[in-house]
């Protein structure tokens, strides 16, 4: 789960960590208000959406620049009432782009320099790590990639957590000295505590920044959550934004379904995450390209299978369906009773491809067979891939 900027700042003014005053809003008459609340100065116009590239983006209209920079109240006004309700298009938000909800206004900060600050997990060690670089403000893919050796991590033991020392290396091989280095030292440390507290699975500081007045501050907040732990986390949920969020992925997480939508026309239904990529992968494989990752899960109902069918069923991509069950737990019938209630109910009309396999997979086929939809069986996973991959291809 992401969340705002703004919402992320609130996070981190409660965990210590600096960062420029702001205020956000949602209404055009909220506008001067939240102005009036920072300081004299510059004012930075934010849009609010969840994805990167805001400053490089454009709008739907042509105006560009989801995040500007104002040197008036006036000014400020102008450039939010262009971005509020207009849909900004970035690197990171495909063709369609996002609609701006939420306007943020921060003050201007005296930069000196920007750099790059992250935590966030480490999948070759299954440990948090935290990642830094001298280079802020520009993809740390680029960094990564022309001038690595400008990148500083610290691998993290999660039994004893970032250590002080570890805090003020980092700091070092940035380039601070003195107090700015212990203030460095501070905010990486606040951020770690955040990170570790709120089950986050990423914190990205882009840029943190050194000011003239010595402080280091973050001037950019981007933080997402571990979905798995969001239950010990009522105050992270109560910041969700669904107006950001697919709505089929919504549908299907109020079922406990694990579904993410995709590009292709094929839709699958699979139980285990495991077995899900390796059906994606076999169709494409075999020349079609998947329209979601759906896992039911090893213990799922009819119910929950009838809500699956009709999510894949909502996406007006969808050419056609392939089912591949392996019943351990969940029983082979069961999935069965779940095709037949989602095909009656929506008025099945996409070519169905099933595979089943495992338990109860004889009175899973009798029930498909004598329930009078119209259903292609296979006996293996390659066989139900080519046959869907076929089927929608001939169409």
């Amino acid at each position: 789960m992401n969340i705002h900027e703004y919402q992320a700042k609130q996070l981190f003014e409660e965990y210590g960590i600096p960062c420029p005053k702001g205020a956000a809003t949602s209404s055009p008459e909220e506008f001067g208000r939240c102005i009036d609340s920072l300081e004299k100065g510059l004012i930075v116009v934010k849009s609010q959406i969840h994805a990167g590239g805001r400053g490089k983006g454009t709008f739907t209209d042509g105006f560009k620049g989801g995040v500007k920079l104002a040197k008036t109240k006036e000014e400020a006004i102008e450039y939010a009432n262009k971005m509020l309700g207009n849909t900004l298009v970035t690197i990171q938000t495909g063709e369609a782009g996002r609609q701006v909800q939420t306007v943020y206004f921060t003050e201007g900060a005296d930069i000196v320099k920007e750099y790059y600050l992250a935590i966030l997990v480490d999948r070759a060690t299954s440990k948090p790590v935290v990642v830094a670089s001298t280079e802020g403000g520009v993809d740390i893919e680029t960094v990564a990639e022309e001038t690595p050796e400008r990148i500083f991590k610290a691998v993290v033991d999660p039994a004893i957590g970032l250590q002080a020392y570890q805090a003020r290396k980092i700091a070092y091989q940035l380039g601070f000295e003195g107090k700015q280095a212990a203030a460095c030292a501070k905010l990486i440390l606040n951020l770690y505590k955040m990170f570790w507290e709120k089950d986050c699975d990423m914190v990205e500081v882009n840029p943190m920044i050194s000011t003239a007045d010595g402080g280091v501050s973050a001037l950019d907040a981007k933080v997402g959550f571990d979905g798995n732990a969001l239950y010990r986390q009522p105050d992270i949920v109560a910041m969700r934004d669904l107006n950001e969020e697919d709505p089929k992925e919504i549908e299907a997480s109020k079922y406990h379904l694990n579904y993410i939508a995709l590009d292709g026309n094929i839709a699958c239904l699979v139980n285990g995450a495991g077995l899900a990529m390796a059906t994606m992968d076999i169709i494409h494989h075999v020349g079609g390209e998947a329209a979601n990752f759906l896992d039911v899960g090893g213990g799922a109902n009819a119910e929950q299978v009838t809500a699956a069918f009709k999510i894949i069923l909502s996406d007006p991509k969808v050419e056609g369906i392939l089912v591949n069950i392996f019943g351990g737990i969940m029983k082979c019938d069961v999935i069965a009773e779940g095709i037949i209630a989602a095909a009656k109910a929506v008025s099945l009309d996409k070519p169905l491809v099933v595979r089943l396999e495992g338990t109860n997979v004889e009175m899973g086929k009798k029930l498909l067979a004598e329930s009078g939809i119209e259903i292609t069986s296979a006996d293996c996973l390659a066989d139900a891939a080519r046959k869907i991959v076929d089927i929608v291809a001939a169409k």
